[in-house]
């Protein structure tokens, strides 16, 4: 079975260990002082972090689609445990889909999220919703419930 595949570059290091391993529910499978890597098995991924200096970090965001409504409960929960960010969208329609969905955003401002497909659509839909919550972890909004002003910005 194929594993996805996803490398960061970070600031700090430690700070985002912190915050994906609250993410994820789990610590780093490889651990060095420039490196940390996940091998998940839900969702199937190799997730890597490279500290150090870098002329660029992250890149635009990722996500984590369950298979139902329970799984993104608990999604939700750990987003909200990782201390970043928290963008409650709810229910919207993006990219031809009707979903329910959550932002958050790690400490250097990648946006992350985490959603759950009822079906599709003939809407294409629209959202800022992941520069928003980028922008607010910039600002230093960590930790805090983003959605009484971005919910029902649309979806990416």
């Amino acid at each position: 079975m194929k594993r996805l595949h996803v490398s960061f570059n970070v600031a700090d290091l430690e700070k985002s260990v912190a915050f994906y391993s609250q993410l994820f529910g789990e610590e780093p499978t490889v651990r060095r002082d420039d490196y940390a890597k996940w091998l998940l098995d839900d969702p199937r991924v190799n997730f890597v972090l490279e500290g150090g200096a870098h002329d660029r970090m992250g890149f635009t965001h990722a996500g984590i689609q369950v298979e139902s409504e329970e799984e993104l409960q608990t999604v939700f929960e750990q987003m909200k445990k990782a201390e970043g960010p928290y963008l409650p969208e709810g229910e919207t329609t993006c990219c031809y889909h009707k979903s329910e969905k959550s932002w958050t955003s790690d400490p250097d401002g990648v946006a992350w999220e985490a959603f759950y497909t009822h079906h599709q659509t003939e809407e294409r839909g629209y959202s800022r919703a992941d520069r928003e919550v980028s922008a607010a972890a910039s600002s230093g909004a960590a930790g805090s419930d983003l959605g009484a002003s971005c919910v029902g910005t649309g979806c990416c």
